[in-house]
């Protein structure tokens, strides 16, 4: 397995980028540069469009025993060089050791769940209108498919696209975050080169999104773009894919909550909370964004959310027992401290945490949060705890439903139907009971409602996102054209 990420991978071969501009690739934790590559030009993305499009033809038609092979192949190799791909995440994206080794299982079982798709491609027979016809439907791949992937959970967000892409008969081209070129895009590479994969089926072209991220949408040849990021950039795709007649898979940001009715268990909605909200710092677009608890319960509930807090252990990730790592750089840090800042200043109390050492942010908790303060209406996407306190169940469903997002979320009470109640007044595309908000598992529907995104993906759900369906009838007897054609 090629181990030199220092190059991109375009039609089966590594080749230094022609862009003149470089990535450099840094440890986000000690700031030391990994590596450094030469981006990818626009020609060369455009040549890994052509070089999918033609392995793909072939490809479709591969029997479905043989692409399942090359799947599982994968998935054996990913699980050989486990230790490797951890060692990436902790040293790229800044993952502790805990996050980044739930995460490289994640990917393994999206592979395994992934090499079932070639032979769970299903068409129709079904009856007609017109006499001695029969009515066929097929499910075909869609051609080739851009993914184009984050920096958060590289790893998983990435291959649940190429997987079930490639699985299914598509051929791919992905443009990875330029923070995580590596766990996002060219450790694949590797992977499918060395179980196999034709030449041209899997192209990653590591460059600036303001140089060819525009082109990974609008160049004629995908027929679907696969992004996972923000909101914003997230708009912006959809409108140049509407715009290019092509499909969108979009799981973008959230602002979701965490619900705390007064009948639950204190400490064990405490401890969920704080694995919903501090894990991977926070840096999750299905993390805790809110933690509503109703008033009556309020203080103790921060009692013992406060004292979980407190002993987390926090800074250098690749220590196996750290809970909280650093933020992927330092736009990151000053945008949450602004954050963090304003809302005090609207009347939030920070009762704990908040230094800075780096880009490493200790765990903070404010209280007094109200739902309009900026700590509560932006996406956080750190190490931060907002608490709202609630008095009626209605006010928590209005308030829960108050910003234009609707990912993920989470109910803790002691009274299952009227938590599961609850659940369906949020508007979001997935929601949990007595649990918290990050949950991913290869089987079932991920993605969100509202700002959240378009589309579906995992298990059967990303097969209808990946294909396409074309009616082929059959008339087995001649047919009657009267009163067109007289006879």
């Amino acid at each position: 397995m090629n181990t030199d990420f220092t190059k991109i991978y375009i039609n089966g071969e590594w080749r230094k980028g022609k862009s003149d501009k470089e990535l450099i690739d840094s440890n986000p934790f000690t700031g030391e540069e990994l590596l450094r590559i030469q981006a990818a030009s626009k020609e060369e993305l455009d040549e890994s469009y052509k070089s999918a499009a033609q392995a793909q033809v072939k490809w479709e038609k591969e029997l479905p025993q043989t692409k399942r092979a090359v799947i599982e192949k994968a998935a054996s190799i990913m699980e050989e060089q486990k230790e490797t791909i951890i060692d990436w995440l902790i040293k790229e994206s800044g993952s502790t050791f805990i996050k980044a080794s739930a995460e490289f299982q994640a990917s393994v079982n999206m592979l395994k769940e992934a090499a079932t798709f070639p032979f769970r491609l299903e068409g129709k027979i079904l009856p007609s209108q017109t006499p001695g016809k029969e009515n066929r439907v097929y499910r075909k791949p869609l051609g080739v498919i851009g993914v184009i992937s984050p920096w958060n959970f590289p790893l998983h967000l990435t291959i649940r696209s190429i997987g079930a892409a490639l699985a299914i008969g598509n051929a791919v081209v992905v443009k990875p975050s330029t923070e995580t070129p590596v766990t996002g895009g060219l450790i694949f590479a590797s992977i499918f080169e060395a179980a196999g994969l034709p030449k041209g089926l899997l192209n990653v072209v590591a460059g600036k999104g303001s140089e060819i991220g525009d082109d990974m949408v609008t160049n004629p040849i995908p027929r679907l773009i696969s992004f996972t990021g923000s909101t914003e950039v997230g708009r912006h795709i959809a409108e140049l894919a509407g715009g290019s007649l092509k499909k969108a898979a979009l799981e973008l940001g959230g602002n979701n909550v965490f619900i705390v009715r007064e009948d639950a268990d204190i400490e064990k909605a405490a401890e969920s909370a704080i694995f919903g909200k501090f894990y991977h710092q926070g840096q999750i677009c299905m993390a805790i964004n809110r933690i509503f608890v109703q008033r009556n319960i309020s203080q103790e509930f921060t009692d013992a959310f406060k004292r979980i807090t407190e002993s987390l252990k926090y800074g250098n990730p690749e220590e196996k027992d750290t809970n909280v790592g650093p933020l992927i750089n330092e736009n990151q840090s000053k945008r949450i401290q602004e954050d963090i800042e304003k809302s005090i200043s609207q009347g939030a109390k920070l009762i704990y945490g908040g230094n800075i050492d780096g880009n490493v942010l200790q765990p903070a908790i404010l209280t007094d949060v109200t739902n309009d303060m900026p700590i509560a209406k932006n996406e956080i996407f750190g190490p931060v705890a907002a608490i709202i306190t609630y008095d009626s169940e209605d006010e928590a469903v209005e308030m829960a439903n108050a910003h234009p997002y609707g990912l993920s979320g989470a109910v803790h009470t002691s009274d299952i139907e009227k938590g599961t109640l609850l659940a369906h007044k949020i508007d979001t595309g997935m929601i949990h009971v007595n649990d918290q908000p990050v949950n991913d598992e290869a089987i079932m529907p991920f993605g969100g409602e509202k700002n959240s995104g378009l589309g579906r993906f995992n298990g059967e759900w990303v097969l209808e996102e990946f294909t396409t369906v074309k009616w082929l009838s059959v008339q087995h007897q001649p047919r009657s054209y009267d009163p067109f054609i007289k006879k």
